[in-house]
């Protein structure tokens, strides 16, 4: 990938500063409770890592893989579930990672699919909210950026399974 391939829209400094305003503020809304911290696959995992570190609270971890995309490169607006947490989820109070929430199609289904598991309670924590093409209403409860368009990359967020490990969050020019 070139240089002109790409713009920089956050920098790593940036995005861990934001990453220990998050962790305080669960901190806060979760003292005295059954937290479960719940990544969704792949594009949570670097968030996820970072975010937890800066939760100084006893907790649990893991990961839940869901898919609306079947073979195509569009959402097919079926979720199918790939593979779930080992953690019980009732009486327990979840905590869902995501990289970036955008039509909000999936935060809908899980958060209503734990609620179906007995979760005391569920809550969103996305790195990046793109709003602009909701097309399924979901608070996220935690939100990290807004960023109004464009194909982005880095910090665990990909383009065909490529860029997650960089450091910093870039527009793709595709």
């Amino acid at each position: 990938m070139h240089s002109t391939d790409k713009k920089l829209v956050l920098s790593s400094q940036q995005i861990q500063d934001r990453v220990q305003e998050l962790g305080k503020e669960i901190t806060e809304d979760y003292q005295d409770k059954e937290l479960v911290v719940i990544g969704v696959l792949k594009g949570a995992f670097i968030f996820m890592a970072d975010l937890v570190r800066a939760i100084p609270l006893p907790l649990a971890t893991d990961f839940i893989q869901v898919s609306s995309y079947g073979s195509g490169s569009a959402s097919s607006g079926e979720i199918t579930l790939v593979a779930s947490p080992a953690q019980p989820i009732a009486n327990r109070d979840i905590l869902l990672v995501e990289d970036i929430v955008d039509t909000g199609l999936t935060m809908r289904w899980l958060a209503k699919h734990f609620e179906e598991k007995g979760a005391n309670s569920v809550r969103i924590c996305s790195l990046i909210n793109k709003s602009e093409r909701r097309e399924h209403s979901i608070t996220i409860d935690y939100p990290g950026f807004t960023i109004t368009s464009g194909f982005l990359v880095g910090y665990g967020l990909d383009y065909n399974e490529k860029y997650r490990n960089l450091p910093e969050i870039f527009h793709l020019v595709l």
